[in-house]
């Protein structure tokens, strides 16, 4: 078997926090938002955050939401297209807290990166791309 990437994650939120996940993920982190009016409607349970072309979150929000705890999810590892610095600086502007700073090694290789958390308590990790990975 041959893999080729990661298709999408899906992630389960609180039933009445939609909004703040659009604020988290599309606002602050500037992933595209798809599928919301389908969920809005009742047509879909789920609704999307677009990474990239290959790649997104699923996002169902439930009733029956449990925080997510270390021993059964640690994070989400995006690379980003940009610098980390400055979206350390964008998103400590906005309020949010970084809770480490490394250089992780990770699929691609070794890069400097930071982790946040999303209002339900998912860590996520941004990390700039390797050195010539690009």
């Amino acid at each position: 078997m041959e893999t080729l990437g990661i298709d999408h994650v899906h992630l389960r939120i609180p039933d009445d926090e939609t909004a703040h996940a659009i604020e988290f993920y599309r606002d602050l982190l500037g992933f595209g938002l798809e599928g919301f009016d389908a969920y809005d409607r009742g047509d879909s349970p789920i609704f999307t955050f677009r990474l990239t072309p290959e790649s997104i979150i699923h996002v169902k929000p439930t009733d029956d939401f449990v925080h997510p705890e270390r021993r059964n999810f640690d994070h989400l590892a995006v690379v980003l297209d940009e610098d980390v610095t400055d979206v350390k600086q964008e998103l400590e502007d906005a309020g949010v807290i970084v809770e480490r700073e490394g250089t992780p090694t990770g699929a691609t290789g070794d890069a400097p990166a930071i982790y946040v958390r999303d209002p339900f308590g998912y860590l996520i990790e941004l990390k700039e791309p390797v050195d010539g990975a690009t």
